[in-house]
C-alpha cells in the first residue's frame, strides 16, 4: 500500500494502478521530502510532477505545504488513479488546495505548459531511452523558476541524465536500486 507519509494529509492511503507504473517506495520518499524539507524547498511551492503514475509525490509534496501540484500522466488507467488520490488529497486539505491530473505525455504537456515551477519531480519508465529523457528536460528547462529544483528518479544501473543547456547537476543519491539525480537551472549559479 502507497500513502502520503507525512504533514497535513499524512497517513492517507493512495490507489495505485495495477500495472504499468512504479512507485517510488516509502523509503525514498521519507529520504527524498526530507532532504526538501530541510532546505525549505516546499514551501509554496508549485511543484510539477512528470510521468505521476499514482500523483505520489506531487501529493506527498502539497500536503508538507506546496503550494500546487500539476500531475502529468500520459496512461489513461494511472491518470484515472492520479485523479482520485488528487480528489482524496484536496478533500483532506480543504477547498483552497490546488492540484491538477493533466492526461499527456510530459513532452505534449510541457510544449504547451505557460507557468513556472519551483520543484519538479520526474519517473519516468525505466525504459525511456535517455535522449528522450534529455530531450524532455530541454522542452522543461524554460519553466522553471531561479531556484527550481529537478529531480530525476531511475533505476540504479541508469547512466546520469544528460542535463540540457540551462540546467546543471546538484546532486545524487542511490537507495538499493532506485537513484536519484538533482538538478537546477544553470542561472542559480
Amino acid at each position: 500500500m502507497t500513502r502520503i507519509i507525512a504533514g497535513r494529509a499524512g497517513s492517507l492511503a493512495l490507489e495505485v494502478p495495477d500495472a504499468g507504473t512504479r512507485p517510488t517506495s516509502d523509503r525514498v520518499r521519507e529520504s527524498l521530502f526530507g532532504s526538501l524539507e530541510s532546505t525549505g524547498a516546499l514551501s509554496g511551492a508549485a511543484v510539477l510532477d512528470l510521468y505521476a503514475g499514482s500523483g505520489a509525490l506531487g501529493l506527498e509534496a502539497v500536503s508538507r505545504g506546496a503550494a500546487s501540484a500539476d500531475l502529468v500522466e500520459k496512461s489513461a488507467r494511472a491518470a484515472g488513479v492520479a485523479q482520485r488520490n488528487a480528489s482524496r488529497v484536496a478533500r483532506a486539505l480543504g477547498p483552497d488546495t490546488a492540484i491538477r491530473v493533466h492526461r499527456a505525455s510530459a513532452d505534449a504537456y510541457l510544449a504547451s505548459a505557460k507557468r513556472t515551477f519551483d520543484l519538479v519531480f520526474l519517473d519516468p519508465p525505466y525504459d525511456l531511452g535517455e535522449a528522450a529523457l534529455a530531450a524532455t528536460l530541454s522542452l522543461l528547462a524554460p519553466l522553471l523558476s531561479a531556484d527550481a529544483d529537478v529531480i530525476i528518479e531511475r533505476g540504479s544501473r541508469s547512466p546520469e541524465p544528460a542535463l540540457p543547456a540551462g540546467l546543471v547537476a546538484a546532486r545524487s543519491k542511490r537507495y538499493g536500486d532506485t537513484a536519484l539525480w538533482w538538478a537546477a537551472p544553470a542561472s542559480r549559479g
